[in-house]
């Protein structure tokens, strides 16, 4: 069989434009050239976050700074929101990293709601909240404009939200939303390998983490400030990453972004119409389905169509596409589909065409 492309919620198909920008000749990364690069992207990353902060690059998985933002900003007590496999890890890393915390579950399919979240934080016991945006597991995206405006009401609680698999998808205002840190990994929307994550953190954030002892250097939110500054990185980073990144940077804003988002929405709508055409219910709570992929109920919850997963994926594969089978304790009783990153409607169309014949062939 040759080449799979891949449909999984990440990581996502790569382009050719993508890994010929990766084999740009090597720089120092403390020389001129590299700050140079640095400094090219800062504007344009601004531009895809509406911030006016700087955007800092870590040469890590998204998880190393989920955890950073653990170690650089919980001095009491951390609220975990949880709504699905990652989320709920944030608690257990929470807890790893020797901070109090407690859990807001929701059920897997349902968001988090900010009524929920203000109820917890009128308690006053906590300093801190993590919200994960888009949870990749259910494919529920939590209504985050709505969270976030519960910062004006708790001013010193930080609000740490995880972006990972709607950053570049969807609009996410930073400056307006008034969160502390946003966060994203760049294997999900961006289209690119992973290894590497992009974050930005407000004057909050930098404040808070300036009082709070411990924590570490490879991931010290004031060392990234500090390197910012300079256009350098705290620690070697992955020169090629950023180099791809640049250029993908270059890609999206010459795409425009509202057409990028518009975009993705359009992707998305076409495999929510194909499991509806097919007689599959979707598995989140309606009005909260994710932007960027698709969870497909398949009996995790009553009603709709239900088939052999595993032997579909297999079918799917044949045909030169890998779909997901579901995740964690809904792995088989779900199954997603991305339409992030690169994909467009020709694209999806062919992926949705040998959808199709997978399931005749079942």
């Amino acid at each position: 069989m040759g080449h799979v492309k891949l449909h999984i919620p990440g990581p996502v198909e790569v382009s050719e434009r993508t890994f010929r920008a990766f084999c740009r000749p090597m720089i120092g990364h403390r020389g001129q050239g590299f700050k140079d690069l640095y400094a090219r992207l800062q504007p344009k990353l601004q531009q895809l976050l509406y911030t006016k902060r700087p955007v800092f690059l870590s040469t890590s998985s998204a998880w190393g700074v989920m955890e950073a933002a653990i170690r650089n900003l919980v001095r009491r007590r951390v609220l975990n929101c949880m709504c699905g496999a990652f989320s709920d890890k944030w608690h257990d890393v929470s807890k790893r990293c020797g901070k109090e915390a407690e859990p807001l579950q929701v059920p897997w399919g349902s968001p988090i709601r900010a009524e929920a979240v203000d109820k917890k934080l009128a308690t006053g016991q906590f300093d801190a909240v993590t919200i994960i945006h888009n949870e990749t597991s259910t494919g529920v995206m939590s209504p985050l404009e709505e969270i976030a405006a519960l910062k004006r009401k708790y001013p010193d609680v930080m609000f740490i939200v995880d972006t990972v698999s709607s950053m570049s998808a969807v609009k996410l205002p930073f400056d307006e939303l008034g969160i502390d840190v946003m966060l994203a990994g760049t294997q999900k929307a961006f289209a690119l390998p992973p290894g590497m994550t992009v974050f930005v953190c407000s004057e909050a954030a930098m404040q808070r983490a300036a009082t709070i002892p411990d924590r570490g250097y490879y991931f010290d939110f004031l060392e990234f400030q500090k390197n910012a500054e300079q256009n350098m990185t705290p620690s070697t980073p992955s020169i090629p990453h950023v180099y791809a990144l640049d250029d993908k940077l270059d890609e999206i804003l010459a795409e425009g972004l509202e057409a990028r988002f518009e975009r993705h929405r359009r992707t998305n709508q076409m495999v929510r119409d194909w499991a509806a055409r097919h007689g599959f219910t979707l598995f989140p709570e309606p009005g909260f389905e994710s932007r960027t992929l698709t969870c497909i109920n398949n009996g995790a919850k009553p009603g709709g169509r239900v088939i052999d997963v595993p032997r579909f994926q297999q079918l799917v594969k044949e045909r030169g596409f890998l779909i997901d089978g579901g995740y964690g304790k809904i792995k088989g009783t779900t199954f997603r589909v991305s339409n992030m990153g690169n994909e467009t409607e020709e694209t999806m169309a062919e992926l949705l065409a040998a959808m199709d014949d997978a399931l005749k062939a079942l």
